[in-house]
């Protein structure tokens, strides 16, 4: 059996989308609260700091950013080559 990748599991999302939802997908950014939160707790994390539960806010975070860039893109890929 073939492993899947995290690319081929998303193709359907971007695929069902038209120009102006790869946009905004593509302009997506986290709002200056959210940006703030996972700054502080990247410096607290590069310091050895966190609690277990703030490590796992930010684990989440960072899963989620990875996410979403790989999302995203796709959503520039797929924009670039519907001209």
């Amino acid at each position: 059996m073939n492993a899947l990748s995290l690319d081929s599991l998303m193709a359907p999302v971007t695929d069902c989308l038209d120009r102006e939802s790869l946009r905004a997908l593509v302009e997506l950014r986290a709002s200056p609260d959210a940006a703030r939160r996972i700054e502080w707790l990247a410096q607290r994390a590069n310091e050895g700091e966190l609690t277990t539960e703030e490590r796992s806010e930010y684990q989440s975070c960072v899963m989620f950013g990875n996410f979403l860039g790989v999302l995203q893109s796709k959503a520039r890929r797929r924009l670039q080559t519907a001209r």
